[in-house]
């Protein structure tokens, strides 16, 4: 590993450093995908990452190519101490909303965990049910801590995985490129085509 990408890194995990030196041991990063989009799912992630783990590119997924997001996504599997993944669909988000939904799937990922955290990092969520786990919200958390930018790797590299694939059931919105994002390449396929199941009716009433 380049001494300008140790040094990144040692950067990137102070916040954790100063946690562990507080006395607690299994740190759980939770970040999600999808809050944004026109279409599909909101995805969660948690990730437990060893205390040692310097995975080099590890950073908050808006800063890493697609390529070496997947790249890393098996990485940091590989490494995790244990890990999470919560698939929130459409339907929910329509039903409760887009925070809640994800906060549903935040609920979710810690009660999947093999191992019990001592601690939650998150991104920047708050009053949000931890299972009895203590958490701190960090604002822009993915840009500041390892183990969260590891978990919104997870998240994201899960939901641009399933958009491809919703994709081929729906080539017309050309998802695999903007994965539902509102982009006017798929602002102009609503207007043409209209919503299909996937759309978030909630985030399409002024297209359609």
């Amino acid at each position: 590993m380049k001494e300008k990408e140790l040094e990144r890194l040692t950067n990137y995990k102070k916040i954790e450093e100063e946690i562990y030196e507080n006395g607690y041991k299994n740190i759980c990063g939770i970040d999600e995908a999808g809050r944004g989009p026109l279409a599909g799912p909101v995805v969660v992630a948690g990730v437990i990452m060893p205390k040692d783990s310097m995975i080099e590119g590890v950073n908050d997924s808006k800063k890493v190519s697609e390529k070496k997001r997947e790249m890393l996504y098996d990485k940091i599997i590989e490494e995790a101490i244990s890990y999470s993944i919560a698939i929130i669909g459409q339907d929910v988000i329509d039903k409760i909303n887009i925070l809640q939904a994800t906060k549903q799937g935040v609920t979710s990922v810690v009660k999947e965990l093999d191992v019990k955290p001592n601690l939650i990092i998150i991104d920047a969520l708050q009053n949000i049910d931890t299972a009895g786990v203590e958490y701190k919200s960090i604002i822009k958390g993915d840009e500041k801590c390892y183990s969260i930018g590891a978990a919104s790797i997870l998240a994201k590299v899960t939901r641009d995985r399933i958009m491809r694939q919703w994709d081929e059931v729906y080539p017309q919105y050309g998802f695999s490129k903007h994965k539902g994002y509102g982009t006017s390449e798929h602002i102009r396929a609503i207007k043409e085509f209209g919503l299909c199941p996937i759309h978030r009716r909630s985030f399409t009433k002024n297209f359609v």
